[in-house]
């Protein structure tokens, strides 16, 4: 079984940095595909990055240049750089991966908020 936990999240000022973590176990973190996720209130989920089994990755357009999607498979963890953060990136960020018979894993979120 599959479980992911968040952390790393947290208050911070615009501008600031904060470095999200999922540790994953019951599967290594180079096997799969992994993604971070975040859900504004009142919004609905959407995909903030993604790093592929082979080690590419995607951003979304609005954090391209800021985030970085990285992972450690020594620690079997996931992390998501956050730099030069805005208040529009306030939200819950949740990681997220698919096993290959199409079953999806979530975390249980960390909250991150930006502040002016």
């Amino acid at each position: 079984q599959v479980q992911l936990a968040e952390s790393g999240g947290g208050l911070v000022q615009a501008g600031g940095s904060l470095r999200l973590s999922c540790a994953a176990s019951g599967t290594p973190v180079s096997r799969y595909a992994f993604d971070w996720y975040r859900q504004a209130p009142g919004k609905q989920r959407v995909l903030v990055a993604t790093i592929s089994s082979g080690g590419n990755t995607v951003y979304a357009d609005s954090v391209k240049g800021r985030f970085t999607i990285s992972r450690d498979n020594a620690k079997n963890t996931v992390y998501l750089q956050m730099n030069s953060l805005q208040p529009d990136d306030t939200a819950v960020y949740f990681c997220h991966t698919r096993n290959w018979s199409l079953l999806d894993y979530w975390g249980q979120g960390t909250q991150v908020t930006v502040s002016t």
